[in-house]
């Protein structure tokens, strides 16, 4: 990455240049205090930095600080020059070029990180109740979550995607006796869910389960038993989703259920662990685990009065298991409404002996779906209420695309209508028509023309053979000619390998989608000012080059968001 190149030359330069006394005061730099930038003004450089910060310990004028710096930066394989506090950079056309030179090289592999330190990550994500289908708030959980998988395994990482079933609580037995009620429904009793608001939150009424009671009938005899009718219908939905999950390419490597969490006994054990070392207490019949000693506002029930452990029991011995599977990190995607469990279950696992900076919790907000520019309640629009049902009506695709699109701390309005067109105005159609346009231009350079009217054909503008060379090798000379008009794509491509490592670091995924926008609006810019099949030779190959170089880029990009890359459109 330039950028890192270019702060090692500045800090090895700030270190000549104390040596030599030519930054007044100034005895020490420490390393990484400086950022690099893009100049707002591109006619001052391609990269600057500025200095002024180092003002304070030089007790000199900040240009003066620049040009002490720069005198150490001479003889390198870029231009300098001094704007106040900035030293401004403008890349050779080798170092361009060279940016084309390594994406053919590496292809797939261009943009991961180097010398990254090994970790295993377990990235737990969705985790929902198996009591129904997915709503559109899971479907961005699972399109983050699996990108960011992606993206964690393509910088270099070891990850381990887990989904957590939430199936020993008593929504199972309400789902239970909500297919009862359809059961006996098909079967042509006249029964009902309980009008009464109240008593109707103990059942699941969703039409949902009318498909699962008939296949309940098609396979077991009529039954009173709630239990049979609970495991019935827990797998079922359970299958529901799982099939969704891979129909939505989201592929996790484990589902770990709660209920074997308790049945293994590591719930008891982590209890008794807690206990054990002095970190609970008994008041009003309740246990309590001594939280707030960790950070937390409050102490925490861990066990009722009845003796029943609280959801917080099972999920303390759930991270624990995590830890002791030997993780070195645990990433969660939780709803902003979980905030604060955090700092309990952080405070859980340093009360254990874990360090509890290995948990890291990414809180993200809801979805709003928007119709013709108005936001529209998901319980007014019965037919749009599902992820299903979502992804039936605007596509795979743009789903996933349109559900990574902002920060995950941020509201996702989701536009239903603009994710359906084929325009420019629509994120994903534009990036994709974007890559098949790239596509189209590298079939047309090795297919023949035909002449409609005469009905003769002429070659095509390359060979197959001279087309494997112009995107395997640099012709360093002919680049010469096509820089000059393709620099700010070259500089775009070149910031893929600093935008995938800001954004693994960071866990952020929608980085990568405003990384291809803008990559596609910087081709399809170029594209509209110049042709890439002309007559002169060098100047076509050299374009070639840069254009197969954007083809692999948006197709590694568009991979990590499990978005396809068309080649025709």
């Amino acid at each position: 990455m330039y950028k890192n190149l270019l702060l090692d030359d500045i800090e090895t330069a700030i270190g000549k240049a104390i040596k030599d006394k030519k930054l007044g005061s100034m005895e020490e730099y420490t390393n990484g205090s400086l950022t690099i930038e893009k100049p707002k003004n591109p006619d001052f450089g391609d990269f600057a930095v500025n200095v002024s910060s180092l003002a304070r310990q030089a007790r000199i004028a900040p240009p003066m600080i620049a040009n002490a710096i720069v005198e150490n930066l001479k003889d390198k394989d870029y231009e300098t020059s001094v704007v106040g506090g900035f030293i401004n950079f403008k890349l050779s056309n080798k170092m361009l070029a060279d940016v084309i030179q390594e994406i053919l090289d590496k292809k797939e592999n261009y943009g991961k990180g180097e010398n990254v330190a090994p970790e295993k990550i377990i990235l737990e994500y969705v985790s929902a109740n198996p009591t129904g289908p997915f709503h559109i708030g899971h479907g961005r959980w699972a399109a983050m979550g699996s990108a960011l998988a992606n993206l964690l395994k393509f910088y270099g990482y070891d990850v381990f995607q887990e989904f957590y079933i939430n199936d020993a609580g008593s929504q199972i037995q309400k789902l239970g006796r909500s297919l009862s009620i359809r059961v006996k429904q098909e079967l042509g009793e006249n029964v009902d869910f309980p009008q009464d608001e109240e008593e109707r939150k103990n059942y699941y009424a969703g039409e949902y389960l009318i498909p699962v009671a008939k296949k309940f009938l098609e396979e077991n005899q009529p039954t009173e038993d709630i239990n049979v009718l609970s495991d019935y219908a827990k797998n079922y939905m359970e299958n529901v989703q799982k099939e969704l999950l891979e129909k939505f390419r989201v592929h996790f490597d484990k589902f770990y259920s709660e209920l074997d969490l308790h049945k293994s006994g590591k719930v008891d054990v982590c209890y008794k662990k807690l206990q054990d070392s002095g970190k609970l207490y008994e008041k009003d019949g309740a246990m309590w685990f001594k939280s707030s000693e960790y950070g937390d506002d409050q102490d925490r029930v861990i066990k009722k009065a009845d003796g029943s452990n609280t959801y917080l029991t099972a999920d303390i011995a759930y991270h624990i298991d995590k830890l002791e599977r030997g993780f070195d990190k645990l990433i969660n995607i939780w709803g902003a409404d979980h905030h604060g469990y955090v700092p309990r279950v952080k405070a859980s696992i340093e009360a254990l002996g874990y360090d509890p900076n290995k948990l890291e919790v990414l809180l993200g907000q809801l979805v709003n779906l928007v119709i013709n520019g108005e936001e529209v309640r998901m319980g007014k629009r019965r037919n749009m209420v599902t992820l299903e049902e979502l992804i039936d009506e605007v596509g795979i695709d743009a789903t996933r695309f349109w559900m990574c699109m902002r920060n995950i701390d941020t509201t996702l309005d989701f536009d239903i209508e603009l994710a359906k067109t084929a325009s420019d105005e629509n994120p994903v159609f534009y990036v994709q028509y974007a890559h098949a346009r790239v596509c189209s231009i590298l079939r047309n350079l090795v297919k023949e023309k035909l002449n409609t009217e005469t009905g003769q054909k002429s070659p095509a503008p390359m060979t197959d053979e001279e087309f494997k060379k112009a995107v395997s090798t640099v012709d360093y000379k002919a680049m010469e000619k096509a820089i000059p008009t393709a620099k700010k794509l070259i500089l775009k491509l070149e910031e893929y390998k600093s935008m995938i490592e800001a954004s693994a670091l960071n866990r952020t995924v929608y980085t990568v989608c405003r990384y291809v926008q803008e990559l596609a609006g910087e081709f399809h810019s170029f594209y509209n000012s110049n042709r890439v099949i002309t007559d002169d030779r060098e100047l076509m190959e050299a374009r070639v080059a840069i254009v197969y170089s954007i083809k692999t880029v948006l197709k590694n990009a568009l991979d990590i968001l499990a978005v396809t890359a068309p080649e025709r459109m």
